[in-house]
């Protein structure tokens, strides 16, 4: 027979089990990650970035004591994939929200279907206008291409760089590379003075270009506006110079892949693009490029960068960690909803987040307006040419 100071003494030791078993439950964050797709290359290294900001976090105590990891799914950039991934991470997973998705053709399936379940999504790279505006639970810490396009054409204008007549190429079986060609870049250049003489379509899978280029340099231009991923946008630029094309390229945030010029080579001198992240910035920014740079080279990637969409992807965290530690989130099963609508309505209260990027308000529309930097290609490098703060 057990004595009652054995009992109390059983019942002490469960007791402490209990409160060290809750206390060592972890915050799970779902990733919607791309691994193919028209922006694999982009993408590839996001999910080094978001591991950077976890361990950060967790080495700093986490959120409340509890360690935050990290679920996956693997979208491979399609947008059906990407609906089942935010239900598997929702449903089956638990976890508090989801990171990402990456491309516009995703998070226009993923939103709406967040907003079913009650979970915030926050896409790194989407940048199709007005994507997230129609729901509470979908956010995008990247800018509007039309903002970003805007502030590269008030560059051009300040150096008085030749654009009197534009031509346009784009694809035509992704998202935002679509809206660039049929909407943004045609009708901002137009808006800026420039007359759009031409305009020619494309596969992102499409290797020969040469007929698209071909109807370009039947009355060249002095810039093409590429709408696109860098893939093409590099196809594009190499078939332009292959034809003897003499004038500018220039692109959206869509191209600002951090291997770019040296991928394009001699082919992508003059080309010109917005982006919402310089590296050699500040020393935070330096810092968290180098320790990209180390992982990506430990994984065998083939990095001398970090994107814009690395420095998002590592601000999602962090925004979601200052949103949970606000949010006093536990994690526990038994509060999941209510949980997960406390963050969303955090990140809608936050002001001048000091993101890696600068200072983050999330607009109405869901998005958040960054400054804006202007590269220009020059001998196979990158040259900041431009730096616009936050209207």
């Amino acid at each position: 027979m057990i004595s009652i100071s054995a009992r109390i003494a059983a019942a002490g030791v469960a007791s402490l089990l209990f409160v060290s078993l809750a206390g060592a439950q972890e915050i799970r964050l779902g990733y919607l990650q791309a691994t193919a797709g028209p922006f694999a290359t982009l993408s590839k290294t996001n999910e080094l970035a978001a591991q950077i900001a976890v361990d950060q976090i967790n080495s700093g105590g986490g959120i409340g004591g509890r360690k935050i990891h990290i679920v996956r799914f693997d979208t491979a950039g399609k947008p059906d994939q990407a609906v089942i991934g935010i239900r598997k991470l929702t449903e089956d997973d638990k976890v508090l929200a989801v990171i990402g998705p990456f491309s516009s053709g995703e998070c226009r399936v993923v939103f709406p279907t967040g907003e079913r379940l009650g979970i915030v999504s926050m896409s790194m790279g989407s940048s199709a206008p007005k994507l997230a505006e129609p729901y509470t639970y979908a956010f995008r810490n990247t800018s509007d291409e039309g903002y970003l396009f805007s502030k590269l054409l008030k560059t051009m204008k300040a150096r008085n760089i030749e654009m009197k007549t534009a031509s346009v190429a784009y694809a035509t079986d992704d998202v935002v590379s679509k809206t660039m060609g049929e909407v943004i870049i045609p009708n901002q250049l137009k808006g800026s003075g420039v007359e759009v003489t031409a305009a020619v379509t494309f596969q992102t899978q499409a290797f020969d270009l040469s007929p698209q280029v071909s109807q370009i340099m039947s009355k060249p231009t002095d810039v093409v506006g590429v709408g696109a991923g860098p893939e093409s946008a590099i196809r594009i630029a190499q078939e332009l110079r292959r034809q003897g094309y003499r004038g500018r390229i220039v692109g959206g945030s869509t191209i600002s892949d951090p291997e770019l010029a040296k991928r394009m080579g001699s082919a992508g001198d003059g080309t010109m693009f917005p982006t919402a992240f310089y590296p050699g910035l500040n020393e935070r920014t330096k810092a968290f490029n180098d320790e990209l740079v180390r992982r990506a080279k430990d994984a065998g990637i083939d990095r001398t960068s970090a994107s814009q969409f690395d420095a998002s992807t590592y601000s999602i965290v962090m925004l979601y960690a200052e949103a949970m530690r606000k949010a006093s989130v536990t994690g526990a099963a038994s509060n999941l909803a209510a949980e997960r609508t406390a963050i969303r309505d955090q990140l809608r209260a936050l002001k001048d987040f000091p993101a890696l990027e600068g200072s983050i308000t999330f607009q109405k529309s869901g998005d958040a307006l960054k400054s804006s930097y202007i590269i220009e290609i020059a001998n196979s490098d990158f040259r900041l040419i431009d730096t616009h703060q936050v209207d």
